[in-house]
């Protein structure tokens, strides 16, 4: 069945949309074709184990409040997060007018150079249409749809223990779709997305391909969970997991107050609670303060290395088959998987589309909807159903297919990611001053030609990255409060880091896709932590974040067969062994070499900017080591060893001409 079928005006390479994109603001913008939105609560779902997950089904209904009888598709969300919170901004963007309001309040207030400036860019998120895509979009529901929110297996008000996104909460996805196809109301096609745990959700319930789930709009979601956040570089991401972690297991146990009221309390919902009450916290307790590898028990190695844990949780987009709109953004705590679960989707462009913003995690869509931005989030999202679950001919799979904000310029279409024209080529670390960072605990040179000077640069840890993109991006954005002082310029945290500061381009120069540092370094102890940032430096001096990575020294061992190289054999992305047993102890005072991989990025500089690369030997709240590691680094200063014989250097991915 096709409703509303149209002609719809051919997207043009153009990241707005172009004329499509103002026939599907003017679809949402419409009078709705339901008036009303009937809610079921609390719907028991038995799966095959048992188990009861529960649901709230948003149907749309007439003036009375009736639900129509029309046999429509269907869009689920499953959350952690309890339904409630959805629940609550659902009705708080429901109050007619109040979100236009907020908006305009805060953009009332000028905080343009001030400390407090980081509050309007975490505020878009309001005008993005982000908030509609986490919780309820109402203009899908009265537009034809029916939204199921589901709690997650052992969270909100779902029976059984918290699996954090397991093999048998997967299953579930796949048995809560196949209820959802077989209802009276459903016409047997069902969507899926979310934002951050429910967007991994929709990708893993892809991956196994449920009969009835023909499309997802997953947002914000990650797939190497343990290089994305938990072990980034062998480093715990202390900035967000032991919150979020507390998050979750904290409104778990929330209770069903109305049912409690009612002399209905589910007695198995609470049995399984206190079963596990704080899953995986006591791990990463652990994972964070032991003393030695040997202090380490089993289960917290299962959670804080490479194996069967994160095998499990790892979505098989190699299997996905139904058309995905993934949204990513550079510096979110997931940017590291987002553009390449893109590549490995088996679809042609246009079935699959990437876009990828310069946001962090909290504040997904900022700055869509605005003068040369792609639509607003929700706009998308019901573009992307209409086509794919309902048939409607409105260009959608024109848009993109790869819409990537180019730091540096702003808002771009292209065919693929990285792009295309991408060679590599070797920057080298040199001792000689720039002349441009005298803030920095070392002003050094980044240079074309291998350097023949020699010198010991010596970096120390220390705490200034609270004022970093390292930490807002750490901190899935809350740290952008401190605003663009720290954010926007690494000036302040440079003074404890090694800057090395190219001469200025002399043409715009792009950067795409993945960049690895190569180092080599001295220890005073038999373990060490490198953290790593690429920047864009503007003729005034200002110095911004593009990219950055990380590495526990011991970790250094690479796996060949899942790293890529550039021709000349140097690493592009190295992929390291992160497990316990593949940890090699460094000798103080020997030379040894390091391979730190970038998250992907894409970027330009504008002639007369710089490239630094900024060296660290800590980037707290961002990354912490293991405890052991920590331990065994004594936080002691750290050595890049400059020499002709074995230089360091950062291989770059360029397109076109060098500009050097």
């Amino acid at each position: 069945m096709s409703i509303g079928l149209a002609v719809a005006p051919t997207a043009s390479a153009d990241p707005t949309g172009g004329p499509a994109a103002a026939q599907w603001l003017a679809a949402v913008d419409a009078p709705p074709a339901y008036p009303v939105v009937a809610i079921d609560w609390d719907v028991p779902i038995t799966m095959s184990d048992g188990t009861v997950l529960k649901a709230n089904v948003y149907r749309p209904a007439d003036a009375a409040g009736i639900p129509v009888d029309t046999k429509m598709p269907s869009v689920l969300n499953v959350t952690p997060y309890t339904k409630l919170i959805g629940n609550v901004v659902d009705s708080v963007l429901a109050v007619p007018g109040l979100e236009d309001t907020v908006v305009d309040l805060v953009n009332s207030y000028n905080l343009a150079g001030t400390p407090f400036d980081g509050i309007t860019e975490a505020a878009k998120v309001l005008s993005g249409g982000g908030m509609r895509v986490f919780g309820v979009n109402r203009d899908l529901v009265q537009n034809g749809y029916t939204q199921v929110v589901v709690d997650a297996r052992g969270t909100g008000f779902s029976q059984g223990e918290w699996q954090a996104l397991g093999p048998v909460e997967q299953r579930d996805s796949v048995e809560v779709i196949d209820w959802i196809s077989k209802q009276s109301w459903s016409d047997g096609r069902v969507g899926m997305g979310g934002v951050s745990y429910s967007g991994i959700n929709s990708l893993q319930a892809a991956g196994h391909q449920p009969p009835a789930l023909k499309a997802i709009f997953p947002t914000e979601p990650g797939n190497d969970l343990l290089r994305d956040i938990v072990g980034t570089g062998a480093g715990l991401g202390v900035g967000f997991m032991p919150l979020w972690l507390s998050l979750v297991n904290g409104l778990k146990f929330v209770p069903d107050v109305q049912a409690l009221a009612q002399g209905r309390f589910d007695q198995t919902w609470l049995q399984d609670r206190l079963r596990d009450p704080l899953t995986l916290f006591p791990a990463l307790l652990e994972a964070m303060t032991a003393p030695t590898v040997n202090d380490l028990d089993p289960g917290t190695l299962r959670v804080a290395q490479d194996g069967e844990f994160y095998e499990e949780r790892k979505a098989r987009v190699d299997n996905i088959e139904v058309p995905t709109m993934l949204y990513g953004a550079w510096h979110d705590i997931f940017a590291n998987s987002e553009p390449r679960v893109y590549n490995d989707i088996p679809l042609p462009p246009g079935e699959k589309q990437l876009i990828m913003s310069d946001a962090y995690h909290i504040n997904f869509g900022g700055g869509f909807g605005e003068p040369g931005a792609p639509p607003r989030l929700d706009v998308l999202e019901r573009a992307w159903y209409d086509k794919w679950l309902k048939g409607v001919d409105n260009g959608i799979d024109a848009y993109g297919p790869v819409t990537l904000y180019q730091q540096g310029n702003g808002w771009t279409t292209t065919d693929s990611f990285p792009r295309a024209g991408v060679d590599y080529q070797r920057m080298y670390l040199s001792n000689a001053p720039s002349g441009t960072a005298g803030h920095a605990a070392h002003d050094g040179s980044l240079v074309p030609a291998q350097p023949a000077d020699s010198a010991n640069l010596t970096v120390a840890p220390g705490l200034r990255a609270l004022c970093s993109r390292d930490g807002a991006q750490g901190t899935a954005g809350a740290a952008v409060i401190f605003g663009s002082a720290c954010t926007k310029d690494s000036r302040f945290n440079e003074a404890e880091g090694l800057t090395f500061t190219s001469a200025p381009v002399t043409r715009p120069t792009e950067l795409s896709g993945p960049v690895n540092l190569h180092l080599e370094t001295v220890l005073d102890a038999t373990d060490g932590f490198w953290a790593v940032t690429l920047n864009d430096v503007a003729p005034d001096g200002t110095s911004t974040t593009l990219t950055n990575g990380a590495l526990t020294a011991s970790m250094r061992a690479v796996d060949d067969a899942q790293s890529t190289k550039s021709p000349n054999g140097d690493y592009t992305e190295p992929h390291h062994y992160l497990t316990v047993a593949a940890r090699q102890p460094l000798v103080p005072g020997e030379v040894t070499p390091v391979d730190i991989n970038f998250v992907p990025t894409d970027a330009v500089l504008a002639p007369g900017h710089r490239l630094r690369v900024d060296v660290y030997a800590s980037s707290f709240p961002r990354y912490l080591p293991l405890g052991p590691m920590l331990a065994d680094s004594q936080l002691k200063q750290q050595h890049v060893r400059l020499s002709p014989d074995r230089p360091s250097f950062v291989n770059l991915p360029l397109v076109g001409a060098t500009a050097w």
